[in-house]
């Protein structure tokens, strides 16, 4: 736990933060609230630093050190503990954990929420001509909307985007810009795998499909992380013909591990789009 030297700029930025989160987050803890009843009377709220020290079983040394902004190098573990020792919410905890330099442990979805399920089934419902689609983690579609059914033939029990398109050649033939959206659905998965980077089914998913899919292998093994503009799509459909969208991903609060995906008609584009309530119409009949 050594003290390194000429840290950059935003290191300095980073730790300035960090001592002063650190300390606010010590203060507005009441010694009563940790089991310290015959705590003596202070002349600053909250605990003292050898306190929080204690209860997050480290050296007060080290804990004045980390409160103080210097530079050390901090275990996950110890992050953690200071976070228990602090009482950190989840977005609290998140915040300590990007300051100290690590990812934020991954939240646990609340399964079995019928609320949140409910909500987020009404939310995907609510652009009804509108293809969207609530995935998970790994690009499996968990909710979709009738308009998102029929343009891209989900399965009733749905299916994982990636694997799909590596897959499935009439997938792949509704997208003019094949290689792009290749590239970009490889690039996302791998953004994705390092949000969670303990969890090694991101690890089993892209070897059965790499057995499967010679071009998938190719681009995985490129390493390619920064995702290639992905905010247009041009989808060919039956009737309608080439159709252009606008493709905005969104991050759900209540389900912090998955993703909604929403496919909107732009305007002004060079060859117009057909209005969404069309387009649900004009493939009625492919369902």
């Amino acid at each position: 736990m050594q003290a390194t030297s000429s840290p950059p700029v935003s290191g300095l930025l980073r730790r300035a933060k960090l001592r002063h989160f650190l300390r606010t987050r010590r203060a507005r803890i009441a010694p009563e609230e940790v089991g310290l009843v015959h705590a003596e009377r202070r002349r600053t709220p909250g605990l003292r630093r050898e306190e929080v020290a204690a209860l997050a079983g480290v050296g007060v040394s080290w804990y004045t050190w980390l409160e103080q902004g210097r530079d050390i190098n901090v275990s996950e573990g110890i992050v953690n503990a200071v976070s228990n020792a602090l009482r950190l919410e989840d977005t609290e905890r998140a915040y300590f954990y990007r300051l100290t330099g690590h990812n934020p442990a991954p939240r646990p979805e609340r399964r079995g929420r019928g609320g949140d399920q409910a909500r987020m089934r009404a939310l995907v419902e609510g652009w009804s001509f509108n293809p969207t689609y609530l995935t998970d983690r790994y690009g499996g579609i968990q909710l979709a909307n009738s308009s998102a059914h029929t343009v891209f033939r989900i399965a009733p029990r749905g299916h994982n985007c990636l694997v799909k398109f590596f897959t499935d050649p009439a997938t792949r033939g509704k997208y003019p810009d094949t290689d792009q959206v290749g590239r970009g659905l490889v690039a996302q998965f791998r953004a994705q795998s390092a949000r969670f980077p303990e969890d090694r089914e991101f690890g089993r998913i892209a070897e059965r499909l790499g057995e499967r899919s010679p071009r998938f292998a190719e681009l995985w093994d490129c390493h390619q992380v920064d995702e290639p503009s992905q905010n247009v799509r041009r989808i060919a459909l039956p009737e309608a013909g080439v159709v252009v969208f606008d493709r905005v991903v969104m991050r759900v609060p209540e389900l912090p591990e998955s993703l909604m995906v929403l496919y909107l008609s732009p305007t002004g584009a060079k060859k117009p789009a057909a209005p969404a309530r069309e387009l649900a119409d004009a493939h009625a009949k492919a369902r």
